[in-house]
């Protein structure tokens, strides 16, 4: 979604405060920069304190508050925490998970499938779009709050969930021999019988309802957008905060949701994105979440959340705000929406810190963000809407993430599935390779270079068919380890591994172990390695592929361990086992990169980040991740560096990046 501004701001909450002052923060906001801010999404018992009685008083407060200083307004619909009354009500609304059923206390703890929830959240849904539709400093609408599954296995979602499979499989045999169910008397002769899916030990079924899980959270996302439809007016987009895999941080795709699913029914993808602050910040996790929001709607998307101060450990370093902020509208959101504008001064979050401290008054973070949106203001216009035409691309799977939940390569904390992605996607970062995401139900291949393809675990033959001939057209195909091994329904193929990119590599293997002592001699760079192979490896045999690293090992050592292989007008690279020395994969992932024709000048701390904006001009960031003052070579033609103040730079021609700073360059020429 294309948009005339940038937006800038922060989620606001009138109802937490313990004094009246939402004129005060509005006026700070204003001052600062900020141009929007985003409500009601968590106010549910505020809204209706009993059923059938709305209050709006908080709201109206805050949108009149909105008319007065010229803010933007996203409303949140209030559906993800839901009031004590109703809980009373029905107590089923809430999820029977494998640990037993949730109790009311924390968000999120809902049955999506429930019809008493599913009525009451459209009956506020409703009330609160008739009140604020026609408010004029409204802009869109979020749906719900980084929705989950919240891993619902009661009745109602089971008997749904059978009966999906019914309609797979209208033969129960077929069924039965597809999921391999004759193993330890599991089989179902009788969709009638289908036991409790919380007690199988198949790992095929877990995954299957897992997907079907997934579904719901898709579903759930329409019945929203339906009612939402019938009140916005046309300028008013639908959007929602998907959020990722937590590891203490934003890390991974969502195992609990798809937002590939959900995106249909958004206007534009938005994300809440957080990560690691201080001498932890990278910039990495901006670069690989938000390139899956990108690749939602295969546009711009929103930053809905990321952190100000955040966790305590998050505090940010002076220019590290500024920085985060630039590094997010790089990677192409058209937002940086800070969660949130106060900090709290009761229960859960009260120490998940705001733009503001708990005393309100303007500190650090506030001055650094009012730096952001007075630059913002000024160059705006030259960066809103950068149009990403990277060359490189990582192929996610749910599905493999799935079946490797239930079939762990190595110790599953140590690798999980998005650990690999991880381990990919941040090498390629580092390397300077910009890179999009995609998926197996939207591939769109011919348009890169090179694809990478980490731990496809799990895929259809279709998949498979389109990686070997995106290869054989000329393209350049870098697979990793425990790929095209099982299924769209995790049954092993069982044929040669890897099942159809067999001959594309050039490779087979039939024997892999979790390696202990066990090194890597590579034969690529400037000198050789031994590099210690981690959690897995296979004893990879080529055929017609060329040996780029080998194992060092006294029984082992006859094995390939990574290869290259030409195959019709293409290359194909194989990465049999996992190491996680930074020098050597990001020796390796450039290798291929260069091959594929994609190379970089500069690296890690330095980040380079390239687009198009609306004069189709290229914008080019230059990103310093690190303490260090650091010089730069401009990678393009003759420009005009944007900040502080515009100021003409040649080809070829070097500046100073102070610590965590920011430059943009705008060519002259136009795309």
């Amino acid at each position: 979604m294309k948009t005339d501004h940038i937006f800038f701001g922060a989620a606001y909450y009138d109802e937490y405060l313990p004094c009246e002052r939402t004129r005060r923060d509005f006026q700070m906001m204003k001052d600062a920069g900020m141009n929007t801010v985003r409500i009601a999404e968590s106010t549910w018992s505020t809204l209706e304190p009993s059923e059938g009685a709305y209050d709006f008083t908080h709201l109206d407060r805050m949108l009149d508050a909105a008319s007065q200083f010229g803010m933007n307004v996203i409303i949140g619909t209030p559906t993800y925490a839901i009031p004590a009354w109703l809980a009373k009500k029905a107590p089923d609304i809430f999820a029977l998970t494998e640990d037993g059923q949730e109790i009311y206390g924390r968000r999120q703890n809902m049955d999506l499938t429930s019809p008493v929830y599913l009525h009451y959240a459209e009956k506020i849904i409703r009330v609160l779009m008739a009140h604020v539709c026609a408010h004029p400093n409204v802009i869109g609408y979020q749906i719900d709050n980084e929705t989950h599954h919240y891993h619902t296995a009661g009745s109602r979602a089971q008997a749904m969930f059978v009966e999906s499979l019914k309609k797979q499989f209208p033969d129960i045999k077929e069924f039965n021999r597809e999921f391999g169910l004759d193993y330890w008397s599991n089989r179902i002769d009788d969709w009638e019988d289908f036991p409790d899916v919380r007690g199988t030990i198949n790992g095929s079924l877990a995954a299957e309802y897992a997907k079907f899980q997934r579904k719901l959270v898709a579903d759930f996302h329409r019945f929203q957008a339906d009612i939402i439809k019938e009140y916005r007016k046309p300028h008013q987009f639908i959007t929602h905060n998907f959020d990722f895999e937590w590891v203490g941080h934003s890390f991974g795709i969502q195992p609990d949701a798809d937002p590939f699913a959900s995106a249909p029914y958004m206007d534009v993808a938005g994300a809440d994105i957080y990560h690691p602050s201080q001498d932890n910040l990278t910039g990495a996790e901006i670069t690989a979440c938000g390139s899956i929001a990108r690749a939602l709607k295969r546009d711009n998307y929103l930053i809905l959340e990321t952190q100000a101060q955040g966790n305590p450990q998050w505090l940010p370093f002076p220019g590290q705000l500024r920085l985060c902020a630039y590094s997010h509208l790089a990677n192409g959101a058209n937002s940086v929406m800070y969660w949130h504008w106060h900090s709290i001064h009761n229960s859960f979050e009260s120490y998940w810190k705001g733009v503001l401290s708990h005393d309100f008054s303007e500190n650090e973070t506030y001055r650094e963000a009012a730096q952001f949106g007075a630059e913002l203001k000024k160059i705006e216009g030259k960066i809103k809407n950068l149009r990403k035409e990277n060359r490189a691309a990582i192929l996610v799977s749910h599905e493999s993430l799935s079946g490797l939940s239930h079939f762990p390569t190595g110790n599953l904390k140590a690798l999980s599935y998005n650990t690999v992605f991880r381990w990919i996607a941040d090498s390629l970062y580092r390397n300077n390779v910009e890179y999009d995401i995609i998926s197996p139900q939207d591939m769109h291949l011919n348009k890169y270079r090179i694809v990478f393809v980490p731990c496809l675990y799990s895929a259809d033959e279709a998949t498979l068919l389109a990686l070997k001939e995106y290869t054989a057209g000329g393209g350049h195909l870098a697979v990793t380890f425990r790929s095209a091994f099982s299924d769209e329904h995790i049954k092993i193929y069982h044929d040669t591994q890897p099942h159809i990119l067999a001959e594309c590599l050039g490779i087979r293997y039939d024997q892999f172990t979790i390696p202990q002592n066990v090194g890597l001699d590579f034969r690529i760079g400037s000198e050789k390695k031994n590099v210690p192979v981690r959690e897995w490896m296979e004893l990879v045999m080529t055929d017609g592929a060329d040996t780029l690293a080998a194992y060092h090992h006294n029984a082992w050592g006859n094995y390939s361990a990574v290869t290259a292989h030409s195959y019709h007008s293409g290359k194909a690279y194989y990465i049999g086992c996992y190491f996680e020395e930074e020098t050597a994969i990001d020796e390796l992932t450039a290798y291929i990169a260069s091959n594929a024709g994609i190379k970089a000048r500069h690296r890690f701390p330095i980040i380079v980040k390239r687009g198009f904006n609306d004069d189709r001009k290229e914008i080019i960031y230059y990103l310093n991740y690190s303490a260090d003052t650091q010089t730069v070579t401009h990678e393009g033609n003759d420009a005009v560096l944007l900040l502080p103040e515009e100021k003409k730079i040649s080809s070829g021609e070097t500046f100073l990046l102070p610590p965590w700073g920011v430059e943009i360059a705008e060519m002259c020429n136009t795309h």
